[in-house]
């Protein structure tokens, strides 16, 4: 890969595998969203709005679509039937180096504690190595976060002893260790 190369994310139409079907959002969407998103834990470790609303789900939405347009991120609807969306997966390009992809993900409160999320990334990394062929895959947690460092050592990422990234969500400050996909 050429050291200098900017990464362009363009989203697959689907991935399936491991019992997930990942997909892109709808408009139809939009409720799903709300359910999955106006929630105290996805308010804690992650940026979106809070409250969540109708509102803020067509701003994300949107911001969702600009994203993708630019080239910058894909945010997929995580599913197991390749309808109802349970969570979400994102691949981004990283802040700190834009030759690495950044994935994030989250799952509803209703569907938690199934292996969405693993199983999610698992597929997510997979594609972002195959088709995108970044330097690293990455996973940026709050170190109080347990559940998503445990997403992160379920599918091979292990933590670096890179500086924490700090980011300013919300008002509020979160400090993240950086989990890298291992080789």
């Amino acid at each position: 890969m050429d050291p200098n190369r900017t990464l362009t994310l363009v989203p697959p139409v689907r991935l399936e595998g491991y019992g997930v079907r990942l997909r892109e959002w709808s408009d139809a969407d939009l409720a799903h969203l709300v359910a999955l998103y106006d929630d105290p834990e996805m308010a804690r470790w992650t940026p979106v709005a809070s409250p969540f609303d109708l509102t803020a789900a067509r701003a994300y939405l949107a911001g969702a679509r600009e994203g993708q347009a630019e080239g910058r991120k894909v945010q997929l609807a995580v599913t197991t039937d390749g309808v109802l969306p349970r969570g979400e997966v994102l691949l981004f390009r990283s802040g700190s180096d834009e030759r690495d992809v950044e994935l994030a993900y989250g799952v509803g409160p209703a569907h938690r504690g199934q292996g969405l999320a693993g199983r999610a990334v698992r597929l997510a990394a997979e594609y972002t190595l195959r088709e995108i062929r970044p330097r690293r895959v990455v996973l940026r947690i709050d170190a109080a976060n347990a559940a998503s460092e445990a997403v992160a050592r379920s599918y091979a990422f292990e933590l670096t002893d890179e500086p924490p990234v700090r980011r300013v969500s919300r008002g509020r400050e979160a400090v993240l260790r950086t989990w890298r996909l291992r080789s």
